[in-house]
């Protein structure tokens, strides 16, 4: 069986001034009914409505035709906020936050950023939007080993088309707020892999967008250079009040930088609230199991403040 579904890049005329409608809401990230299905057969691709029809899609998914990372996701992101999600690997987190920018193509629903509609974006409008209005900080750098750290933290500038001497100084500052300072000359071969890391926060935060999102950026560094990055972010968020869409893996990480979380299992939100409220209200045993060591130490904390006070 042929399957098929349209791309946003066949959508008609009313569905592309969607893009530049005013605003339907206040926040910053809006997505409703997201879905992301790949097809597992090389060449298959998914028939038309196939997220309207539960019955068809489960028969796909037994047959193993198709794996959906992205299950009907539904939340908002408010301006200033930092939102975490977070899931064991395999979630489709990070399917989530490649989705809101469009480096992968969702099979349905709706992105609002900024009160415009992503999904009916023109390629040359996504090139803009990514340009300006959004930054991302990846997990492995992706960093130009031939270009110095200067030039590295300045290349969207140049992409951008700003003035040599003003992306330098740009960068420059930028690069003194996350501890570069004098290291502009260097190479990112010689570099430590929390000094790359710092790079590429850089390189995100000298493009001034008011949306940033961060997949993972932390996690292949060891626990004392993460921490100190995480203090990092926390200090900049205080000044910057940048609106921050943050995936994890990692609960204490989710902890310490959140406002506010979301929990993926199987490509499904199955949980979102304050750190507190999901620790002390998982939603199912998943949730629980996955908060369980917070919760242990919660309950430890305050067996030993009533021991305290007792004594």
């Amino acid at each position: 069986m042929a399957f098929h579904y349209a791309l946003s890049a066949d959508l008609g005329p009313e569905q592309r001034e969607a893009a530049h409608a005013p605003p339907l809401s206040s926040a910053a990230i809006e997505v409703r009914g997201l879905w992301k299905i790949y097809s597992r057969q090389k060449g298959d691709v998914l028939p038309p409505g196939i997220v309207e029809n539960p019955e068809a899609l489960e028969a796909l998914e037994k047959e193993r035709r198709v794996v959906v990372a992205v299950r009907d996701a539904a939340f908002s992101v408010e301006p200033g906020e930092t939102f975490i999600v977070m899931g064991l690997s395999g979630s489709g987190k990070s399917t989530l936050i490649r989705c809101l920018m469009r480096l992968v193509e969702p099979t349905a629903g709706n992105i609002s950023v900024n009160g415009r509609n992503v999904t009916a974006m023109t390629p040359q409008e996504l090139v803009h939007f990514r340009r300006t209005e959004v930054a991302m900080v990846f997990q492995h750098y992706g960093l130009l080993p031939h270009r110095t750290v200067l030039e590295n933290a300045s290349f969207g500038l140049k992409l951008r088309g700003e003035e040599a001497t003003a992306r330098t100084d740009k960068a420059k500052e930028i690069l003194s707020r996350v501890g570069l300072e004098g290291w502009g000359r260097a190479y990112p071969a010689s570099l430590s892999g929390g000094m790359r890391q710092r790079v590429g926060i850089a390189r995100a935060l000298v493009m001034d967008s008011p949306i940033l999102f961060m997949d993972e950026p932390f996690s292949g560094l060891d626990p004392l250079i993460r921490r100190e990055l995480q203090d990092e972010l926390i200090r900049l968020q205080r000044t910057l009040r940048k609106t921050i869409f943050f995936v994890t893996h990692d609960l204490s990480e989710a902890l310490r930088l959140g406002d506010r979380m979301a929990v993926m299992r199987k490509g499904s939100i199955v949980q979102i609230g304050s750190p507190d409220d999901i620790i002390a209200d998982p939603a199912d045993d998943y949730v629980a199991r996955f908060v369980q060591d917070e919760r242990e130490q919660v309950a430890r904390a305050e067996r030993r403040m009533a021991e305290h006070r007792a004594g």
